[in-house]
């Protein structure tokens, strides 16, 4: 596996940028999981403080003791850390900025889920005589369900590029040809902590 890039580390934490398709925890069938690769990299333990589903790319921050871990999961949940995502999806968002509140069924259940979204762009892509639109939409989650983000655009007839569990099947496969578009459109793009009593910005 390629080298994990890490943007910053302390004392008690790694920020990392994970590539799209690198699996956080490792499980049957996954070959090389984040939670076993980078402690190879890194020459230490590191602990899980939160996720990324696998084909997401982006921020994360890792732990460095179990002590670290529980302060920064705590952090989180605290909303002490914000973070941003930015999706590249096939289809128009109106309004251009709004709130999605809506279910997600996880494991069987019900979750109220909500995301907040701003589209800051649009392009269109011609194809053999296909015309699709391509939006820029930045989001950040008030909950964290899984496939979250996934799930709000595509409900909203704005599915990301290159979903292949919840976007349009047709549709990436014409991105695959006019764009060259393989892996899910979808990163962690900014993460805002407080460190040494200051907000820290990290952005890719």
């Amino acid at each position: 596996m390629k080298e994990i890039p890490v943007l910053y580390e302390n004392e008690e934490i790694l920020v990392i940028n994970k590539p799209s398709g690198v699996a956080v925890q490792g499980g049957p069938g996954i070959a090389h999981p984040l939670d076993k690769e980078l402690p190879v990299q890194v020459g230490h333990p590191v602990y899980l403080v939160h996720r990324l589903d696998r084909d997401t790319s982006g921020l994360m921050i890792v732990a460095k003791s179990p002590l670290a871990a529980a302060k920064w999961t705590k952090l989180i949940s605290g909303k002490l850390v914000r973070k941003e995502y930015t999706a590249v999806c096939a289809g128009i968002l109106n309004p251009k900025k709004g709130t999605i509140r809506s279910a997600v069924i996880q494991h069987g259940d019900e979750k109220p889920a909500v995301t907040h979204y701003q589209v800051v762009g649009e392009q269109e892509i011609e194809f053999e005589s296909e015309k699709i639109i391509l939006s820029t939409v930045r989001l950040q989650l008030e909950t964290g369900r899984m496939h979250q983000i996934r799930i709000h655009l595509a409900k909203n007839g704005c599915p990301i590029a290159g979903d292949d569990k919840h976007g349009n099947f047709k549709v990436n496969k014409i991105l695959r040809k006019a764009a060259g578009i393989k892996t899910l459109q979808l990163s962690a793009t900014s993460l805002s902590l407080p460190i040494d009593g200051k907000e820290k910005v990290f952005t890719i």
